[in-house]
């Protein structure tokens, strides 16, 4: 089920790490659990099963409202403001 938030992403985004969340790898970790692909600018980050949590804090720094699964063969899709998955 699709939300308004959806609605005003780009077309086509392009990621901006190479199978990685860079926060993590700036502070020396990598042990992220799983990686998120923000929809607006491509900002990959690790999700909140990960110490860093970047893919939230992304949120709360930016407000891009939709992120989806960076991982192989996932393809759903998070709207922090609506609190669910669309």
């Amino acid at each position: 089920m699709a939300c308004e938030h959806t609605e005003t992403l780009p077309a086509d985004v392009r990621d901006d790490a190479a199978d990685e969340c860079a926060e993590c790898v700036a502070a020396g970790n990598r042990h992220w659990v799983h990686l998120r692909l923000c929809l607006t600018c491509g900002h990959v980050g690790c999700c909140d099963s990960s110490p860093g949590k970047h893919a939230s804090g992304h949120y709360r720094e930016t407000d891009h409202p939709v992120m989806r699964s960076y991982e192989p063969g996932e393809t759903w899709r998070w709207c922090f403001v609506d609190d669910r998955i669309v």
